[in-house]
């Protein structure tokens, strides 16, 4: 291959690579994906286990529309080549006190059943999520849908119309303070805080900006793809296909190549592969320390502290609980001290907050008649070298015993087959850093300007997409961050 003015390569075959390689192939580009794995999608896969089928990663599916997008600009009607269905409900919650409480997506619905369980008006949750939508309205177009590394952006009328509305931004707060001040109720409080682990972080340390985040679920809407979460690599990665797109499996990049201060392509076993412009999904802090030895690396944003991982447990359950649904989270007592362990001493404590995913209860097909295929995590720091053989087996029987007390049965008896992943597993599958979900977190007020931008400032024609650079992780940011890559590297020519 050589370049020819109008060639791309992307690393990395990640919902964010998959992303750009469909819109990059709208504006006239040859695009190669290469990909490590024998498979696409990244953390958004799925397998089979003893006839349970269970999606590896990603359980939420928030922003569709910005799947819709990517159809409609290929010129098909989303609604037949990608389907899902909106969720009527976001999320079960169980509290240590035997408080259980339904979040329905509705907010005047949801409103009343924290009325109903914890004696909160629904007025004030109402309210809240008003105030969330409308941060997030404020903040969208210069946090999420452009560069902060480009001054454009900065004198945008998005901009402008943040900086008269900045005391509604609680820029000087965060999340937990800004909760606490609005809601109250210690358990309502928690509820909320939850939101800052969709970008790995600590309510108490994060700022109360990412408190828009439940206007994901609760203004825009959830969602449920047909065919489950993995459906939308499958759908995607056929998409980029059908627009001539290439993708190169079981093919991981061994370095980019850069000449006379530009990216001119990539090094795959041993051969070189010639580009235009080079786009790089990888994980940040491997692109450099491995694809870029000879770049001096920016330092400050690779150390920065990192977000936190999971321990997931994928069991086969040999019978249906009713009173779970397809989302569910079971609280820890103390949820000041769970985050303490997982960010200032990089462990898991004894009571961790449990989220068990059932996409049976969507997709019966995903489980044998009766029965259910259970995704429980627990949020947990990212690899740093501990023992995390034994940091399994003592988690699991903590989770456990949380799930066996809250559901008033013994779950162990009932785990037909069983697998797991884990902080080294993550890594080594997706090659995020200290197996990190989302790269950096957001502990730190400024957080947002330490992450790599989606170019290189030192090397030409090279991007970068995906969860570890701007705007986030989680797939509504990745999604957005190969709109921002495609929209720079523009038209073909």
């Amino acid at each position: 291959m050589s370049g020819t003015g109008n060639q791309v390569v992307i690393v990395g075959a990640g919902i964010a690579g998959i992303a750009a390689a469909i819109r990059l192939a709208l504006k006239g580009w040859k695009v190669d994906v290469y990909e490590a794995n024998p498979y696409l999608g990244g953390k958004l896969t799925a397998f089979d286990q003893e006839g349970f089928r269970f999606d590896a990663g990603p359980s939420m599916f928030t922003m569709p529309g910005l799947v819709d997008e990517l159809f409609s600009l290929a010129g098909k009607d989303p609604k037949s080549a990608f389907t899902y269905t909106p969720l009527e409900e976001a999320c079960r919650y169980f509290y240590p006190d035997g408080v259980r409480l339904t979040a329905w997506s509705d907010p005047a619905r949801f409103g009343a059943s924290v009325e109903a369980a914890l004696g909160v008006k629904a007025a004030v949750v109402v309210r809240h999520l008003k105030d969330a939508g409308r941060v997030f309205e404020l903040t969208r177009g210069i946090f999420l849908e452009r560069s902060l590394h480009k001054a454009s952006t900065y004198f945008s009328g998005d901009a402008f119309r943040a900086l008269r509305h900045l005391p509604a931004l609680k820029l000087l707060s965060t999340m937990h303070a800004a909760n606490k001040r609005s809601l109250g109720d210690p358990r309502l409080v928690q509820l909320f805080d939850r939101y800052a682990t969709y970008n790995g972080s600590s309510p108490y340390a994060a700022p109360a900006v990412l408190n828009l985040i439940p206007h994901l679920e609760h203004g825009i809407g959830a969602a449920m793809p047909k065919g489950g979460m993995h459906a939308i690599t499958q759908k995607l990665a056929a998409l980029a296909e059908e627009l001539g797109v290439k993708f190169h499996t079981g093919s991981p990049v061994d370095e980019i190549l850069v000449w006379k201060g530009r990216a001119t392509g990539i090094r795959v076993h041993g051969k070189t592969i010639s580009a235009d412009r080079v786009v790089c999904n990888m994980d940040i802090v491997p692109a450099y320390r491995k694809l870029l030895p000879g770049e001096k690396a920016p330092e400050r944003i690779l150390q920065h502290e990192r977000s936190s991982s999971a321990l997931i447990f994928y069991w086969g359950i040999a019978r249906a609980f009713p009173e779970l649904g397809l989302h569910n989270i079971f609280f820890s007592a103390d949820y000041k001290a769970e985050f303490e362990q997982i960010f200032k001493q990089g462990k898991v404590g004894d009571d961790p907050t449990v989220y068990v995913n059932i996409s049976s209860k969507a997709c019966p097909e995903d489980a044998p008649q009766g029965m259910e295929n259970w995704f429980v995590m627990i949020n947990v720091p990212c690899d740093t070298g501990q023992d995390w053989a034994a940091i399994r087996t003592q988690a699991r029987e903590w989770v456990l015993s949380k799930l066996s007390k809250a559901l008033g049965q013994p779950i162990a008896p009932l785990i037909l087959n069983e697998s797991h992943l884990d902080p080294p597993g993550i890594a080594s599958k997706t090659s995020s850093f200290g197996g990190a979900l989302y790269g950096a977190s957001s502990n730190k007020r400024m957080s947002a300007f330490l992450r790599h931008a989606n170019f290189s400032s030192r090397v030409g024609g090279l991007y970068f997409c995906g969860g570890s650079v701007h705007p986030g992780g989680g797939i509504p940011l990745c999604l957005l961050s190969a709109r921002i890559v495609s929209e720079m590297v523009g038209k073909a020519g």
